[in-house]
């Protein structure tokens, strides 16, 4: 039986998510990625910036998931069962299309829906509150949508 843990782990473990998103919300800053300009570049194909970024995430996400796999367990030791997803590609495909023209219409990516109202560029409530929304209807609609 695994041992509960202390309320000073869970401090040191919520201190390290904090520097984390911090971290990570810097390197979104520093690297323009939070950028209207740059969104508004990339889907017209005319800068390629973005593409290395989203490249660099894929390819840590791949090698993450690889090691998940092969070593089958966290840094506690607790076990990770990854469980492999179903064949369907329309809706994939139907999905990346629905959240890349939100992207490319409001012009940011909900990930740093709060890096950018961190930045000061509050034009990211509008988006902020639509997620909200359609978090909402999804789980109003949840049971009937194909999954």
């Amino acid at each position: 039986m695994k041992a509960e843990p202390t309320p000073a782990r869970i401090r040191t473990g919520l201190l390290a998510y904090l520097v984390a998103g911090l971290w990570f919300g810097l390197l979104l800053v520093k690297s323009e990625a939070v950028s209207w300009y740059r969104i508004q570049e990339m889907f017209r194909f005319q800068s390629f910036h973005m593409f290395g970024i989203i490249g660099s995430a894929v390819v840590t996400a791949m090698v993450s998931t690889a090691l998940l796999r092969r070593f089958g367990k966290t840094r506690e030791g607790e076990s990770v069962h990854i469980t492999p997803k179903e064949k369907g590609n329309v809706r994939y495909v139907a999905g990346g299309l629905l959240f890349g023209l939100g992207w490319g219409l409001v012009g940011l990516c909900p990930g740093p829906i709060f890096v950018q109202l961190g930045a000061g560029l509050w034009t990211a409530a509008v988006a902020l509150v639509f997620a909200l929304l359609g978090t909402y209807l999804y789980g109003l609609f949840r049971e009937r949508l194909p999954h």
